[in-house]
């Protein structure tokens, strides 16, 4: 079902055959323009370019001219190739799902679907139509998009895929293979001594991302005071990689033998996600414990949750001060059997959190495994799924002359992400001088991305189709906040 002859609308809009019913029932709203975002892929999408996943299969026998259709609004994420649409199989029936946006505004078209990291308020298809779901997919960082932290942001969306585990379609361990990543062989200890004979520190911090919301490195700075931390980095960099395929970034962001190798030797990793919200969890934490390292860790409040047993990792937040967390870092350091315990989860059956290993196991998207379907083809089928019973429900409720009632729609809560507002890596935010470029960045974002989502909500319910307006609205809410204050 990809792309073939094109067949001329009624709109004068050039579309693939297997959308030419569309054409006849016309636009319901001018289309939106024929672009798509370009930004980065999400790291498990990396992986799509393989044969097209069309669904699990079922027994829907209507043809393509008679399918809802899904619109990849951000179609840098259309998970199929070659071609610009594809029917997907889903559990509860099918659907065309496409990235030409020359659909957007017709009434086949039941949903759009979004990338957190693209979308962006001011950009947003106006007017929304009230026959379209908006669903998002945002595996990312919250500081990609902080409007999504917001209830007015994230409550502009019907369905939601993100990390959070209370979302819709929860990618929580998007960067969790399995129990046998976890399971991989540790450096031996004696190794990791000869290695701090050397003088090597005990403790790696490798990050070239500065100045992000977590504000990390104000931490990190402090501790280097009273503990050696080798920073490979550019952030906080004092310390060269001892090669040049080392020093290529490239090897950074792959499992490169001798990259993993070489990080592997060292007993802990300072593993400080780029911004701090439940269940954000990447391969800053992952993977040490893969390499059998101890990552010291601050990121998701509720880390722990996700742990394979009660001694995995060291978190930041349990210790009053830097000094103290390095007084303990140095105490396993010199007390090697105490320093082990944090790795007993690799023994046979040392993995006992039992919530982990049930949402492994309950988890239909694979990482990195082509046996199963990633998670943009999981996402699409539960949209095509939802989709597919709302249009029944609708005709339901038409046929039944409104003795039965019509579906009421689904919206995503604030908790979906639900992210809170950046603080200071170090200290507080009155210790701040007024010129500190983080408070200056990241605090006015963050409240900045509230009014952003206001607007644009604002926007919505007044059926606004310029988007030119949006700034006007901005300036409104401004006014209306400096009046309160």
């Amino acid at each position: 079902c990809h792309c073939g002859a094109p067949g001329a609308t009624a709109a004068g809009l050039t579309l693939p055959p297997e959308l030419g019913a569309v054409a006849a029932e016309g636009p319901a709203e001018p289309c939106g323009a024929d672009g798509w975002a370009q930004d980065a892929v999400p790291p498990g999408a990396a992986f799509v370019a393989a044969a097209s996943y069309r669904g699990p299969g079922n027994n829907d026998t209507r043809s393509n001219k008679a399918l809802p259709i899904l619109l990849w609004w951000s179609g840098s994420l259309f998970p199929h190739f070659p071609g610009d649409t594809e029917r997907i199989d889903c559990p509860r029936g099918s659907c065309l799902v496409t990235r030409s946006r020359r659909v957007a505004g017709h009434r086949r078209t039941k949903a759009l679907i979004f990338y957190g990291t693209d979308f962006r308020a001011y950009e947003a298809p106006l007017p929304r139509l009230p026959h379209q779901t908006w669903a998002l997919f945002h595996e990312e960082s919250p500081m990609n998009n902080y409007v999504l932290s917001h209830s007015p942001g994230i409550r502009l969306f019907n369905y939601t895929a993100t990390f959070r585990r209370e979302s819709d379609y929860p990618l929580t361990l998007q960067w969790l293979p399995g129990t046998a990543y976890l399971r991989a062989p540790a450096v031996p200890l004696a190794e990791k001594d000869a290695w701090r004979r050397k003088g090597y520190g005990p403790v790696l911090y490798m990050q070239s991302h500065c100045d992000v919301p977590s504000d990390r490195d104000r931490y990190v700075r402090e501790l280097m005071k009273y503990i050696q931390v080798d920073s490979y980095g550019k952030c906080l960099h004092n310390r060269e990689l001892p090669s040049e395929r080392l020093r290529d970034t490239s090897t950074a962001t792959t499992e490169d033998s001798e990259f993993m190798t070489f990080i592997a030797r060292y007993k802990f990793h300072l593993a400080l996600e780029n911004a701090i919200c439940d269940d954000y969890m990447t391969e800053k934490l992952w993977r040490p414990m893969h390499l059998g390292a101890v990552p010291v860790y601050r990121g998701s409040p509720a880390v722990r949750d996700w742990m394979p047993n009660n001694l995995s990792i060291i978190l930041i937040d349990d210790f009053d001060s830097p000094q103290e967390l390095a007084k303990y870092l140095d105490f396993l350091d010199k007390n090697g059997e105490e320093y082990l315990k944090y790795l007993e989860y690799k023994n046979v059956d040392g993995i006992k959190n039992q919530f982990l290993l049930e949402s492994l196991e309950k988890r239909e998207w694979g990482v990195n495994d082509m046996t199963l379907p990633n998670y943009l083809n999981g996402f699409e089928c539960f949209i095509c799924d939802k989709e597919n019973t709302r249009v029944k429900e609708e005709q339901e409720h038409k046929k039944s002359r409104g003795k039965i009632p019509a579906p009421r729609p689904h919206i995503a809560q604030f908790k979906h992400m639900g992210c809170p507002m950046p603080t200071p890596g170090f200290g507080s935010v009155e210790e701040l001088s007024d010129g500190d470029s983080w408070k200056e960045m990241w605090l006015q974002d963050y409240w900045q991305s509230l009014d952003q989502g206001e607007a644009l909500t604002a926007m919505i319910h007044r059926n606004e189709s310029h988007q030119g307006r949006f700034w006007d609205y901005m300036h409104e809410i401004f006014l209306k906040r400096t009046r309160q204050h």
